[in-house]
């Protein structure tokens, strides 16, 4: 097996598991945000593939809990890293990156702590997904299918807090500058939106 065979089986998995469907098209933009928001650095491809591609697998219907109570108690992050090693042997992944993987995976939220260069490009590649346009349409689709959203302003609120905070949490100088056309997107819709009176009305 060469070192790029696990790709495809690992991309072929997730296209599988991906419910809803349009889930699946997060990992494929996260990763091909990688090598922008990584310019520059030193860092192992393969752990970031792996770990862009695997990280979200929690949140998948199947994956996770369907019960209110216990979907609000559900920790996805403990689910993939949990889940990541054995998958990842099964896939012909190389046996000395699999911790790296599992390292990034667990890094990968906005409250964490990266502690490696591939941890700190998957989170702030996530981040910048959160904004923008392609943040608007992750969020929106939520609506009366996620507990946490059932009207328009449920999903302006979270949108403000992502402009609020996400963008002052981006570790590299790269993420900064692919950031700032997102956040004029996320700001110009969220005015929009405002002014036409979706703030007060489901």
């Amino acid at each position: 097996m060469t070192n790029q065979d696990f790709r495809t089986p690992i991309v072929e998995y997730i296209r599988a598991q991906a419910k809803p469907v349009e889930k699946f098209s997060h990992q494929e933009r996260l990763y091909a945000l990688t090598p922008e928001v990584g310019a520059g650095q030193l860092y192992d491809d393969d752990v970031v593939f792996a770990a862009a591609w695997l990280h979200d697998l929690g949140v998948f219907v199947g994956h996770r809990p369907e019960e209110i109570a216990a979907l609000a108690k559900w920790d996805h992050v403990a689910y993939v890293v949990g889940r990541a090693p054995s998958l990842l042997r099964g896939f012909g992944f190389p046996e000395g990156k699999i911790s790296s993987v599992v390292e990034a995976i667990r890094g990968h939220l906005p409250t964490s702590q990266p502690g490696t260069i591939e941890a700190i490009i998957l989170r702030d590649a996530d981040l910048l997904e959160q904004l923008g346009a392609v943040g608007i349409l992750r969020n929106v689709c939520k609506i009366g299918r996620d507990t946490r959203f059932h009207t328009f302003p449920d999903v302006l609120r979270l949108l403000q807090k992502n402009l609020d905070t996400l963008p002052a949490q981006l570790r590299l100088p790269t993420s900064q500058r692919l950031a700032a056309p997102r956040i004029q997107a996320l700001q110009a819709f969220l005015h929009a939106a405002r002014a036409e009176g979706c703030d007060s009305k489901g």
